[in-house]
């Protein structure tokens, strides 16, 4: 008789596990974004974008996908896809010129504490012989943030040897000043080590070979119309933006720019953010070392909350909200763009908008950007169901 019971027991506790199994798995799938809905909705009815692009990722899967609103606030204006394509502003500086710096340092051709003028000599003018690569990626080489070249030079062989010329406003390490003028400056240096354009290098090694077919510099004339509008230039293209790169610096630079230029789709991004959380490896390909991924991925000092090349999230004001974790790692763009990922929640988000549609003088995205970020961790971390 004992031995029945005993077997009831285990028969009981068994079905008991199996059906607590089965509801958390479903549990775990049916998250609650509502929310995160209502408020991108409600930021296009206010104008803070006329649309935008949604991909949250989560434990290994995506947990929701959703485009909204449309390319212009005009009634009659194509809508929104999942594969959308964006100009990625500076997220453009994680995406291509740190993955570049990446793979370089993992084949040995380039060494982060070697000094700019190893590669490009006539950098070394006017007390800018001490600037390393890892300073460039830091952003603490003294550069100034941005020149504007359009009111002044009209060739990109122009802007490069102004940038070569360029006197430092402080001594390399002193200071951290985000620069573009840094990250082209480790484009050039780049390209010298592989004997590749940026464009060219990228589409080899990491493009292609992850099946990002949708990202790309300067994408072809048949791509335009999947392309989201940024602004209408109406001080030096006199035209308005669409498939061509919004920064005037880089348009200067024929597109290909390693602060800015590129161009990429929500489902794109996934395959890259995916691999960088995964430590450099995407369906068993090792596109770039673990030990290179978590180094650039982490804050690098007190002086500021730069990665290599990538931003950790700050503890005050991040644009992902309050709730990431401090070791989060991503990336804003000028246009509207921004990737972040919280490698201990196995989580990240990419939100693509094109708020400079149909000026840049529109930052109402700085405010709900954050809120869309708390709403997903809430969603995603607390399993709130429907």
């Amino acid at each position: 008789m004992k031995q029945l019971y005993r077997f009831y027991f285990i028969i009981i506790i068994f079905l008991v596990s199996s059906c607590s199994s089965f509801f958390h798995q479903n549990k775990s799938i049916e998250f609650k974004f509502g929310k995160v809905d209502s408020l991108i909705e409600k930021a296009i009815s206010d104008s803070a974008f006329p649309g935008a692009v949604l991909l949250v990722y989560k434990d290994d899967k995506i947990v929701h996908e959703k485009a909204y609103g449309k390319h212009t606030y005009e009634k009659n204006s194509p809508s929104m896809l999942l594969n959308t394509i964006f100009d990625l502003a500076s997220v453009s500086k994680v995406v291509g010129t740190t993955s570049a710096a990446m793979m370089l340092v993992d084949q040995g051709k380039m060494n982060l504490d070697d000094k700019v003028t190893k590669y490009l000599p006539e950098f070394g003018n006017n007390g800018k012989e001490n600037i390393t690569i890892r300073n460039l990626l830091l952003h603490n080489s003294g550069l100034a943030p941005f020149k504007k070249y359009y009111d002044v030079y009209s060739t990109a062989e122009e802007v490069v040897n102004d940038i070569m010329n360029l006197t430092p406003e402080q001594e390399p390490g002193s200071k951290y000043v985000y620069s573009d003028l840094g990250m082209i400056t480790l484009q050039k240096v780049m390209e010298k080590v592989s004997g590749k354009p940026l464009d060219k290098f990228l589409e080899e090694n990491l493009f292609e070979p992850m099946g990002m077919n949708s990202t790309m510099y300067n994408p072809p004339k048949e791509l335009k119309d999947d392309c989201a509008p940024t602004e209408f230039d109406d001080f030096y293209r006199m035209r308005q933006l669409q498939g061509e790169v919004h920064d005037e610096r880089a348009y200067m630079l024929n597109g290909v720019a390693g602060h800015a230029g590129l161009f990429s789709s929500a489902p794109d991004l996934a395959k890259f953010l995916q691999m960088i959380l995964n430590k450099g490896n995407y369906e068993g390909k090792q596109i770039i070392k673990p030990e290179t991924v978590e180094l650039f991925i982490k804050k690098q000092s007190e002086q500021s909350t730069r990665g290599l090349g990538w931003d950790t999230k700050s503890p005050e004001g991040s644009s992902a909200g309050q709730y990431f974790d401090l070791t989060s790692y991503g990336h804003t763009g000028y246009t509207g763009t921004s990737v972040w990922t919280d490698p201990t929640q196995n989580l990240f988000v990419i939100l693509l908008t094109n708020r400079v549609y149909p000026t840049r003088n529109n930052n109402k995205l700085s405010k709900v950007r954050p809120l869309i970020h708390d709403a997903i961790y809430q969603s995603v971390i607390s399993k709130q169901l429907y």
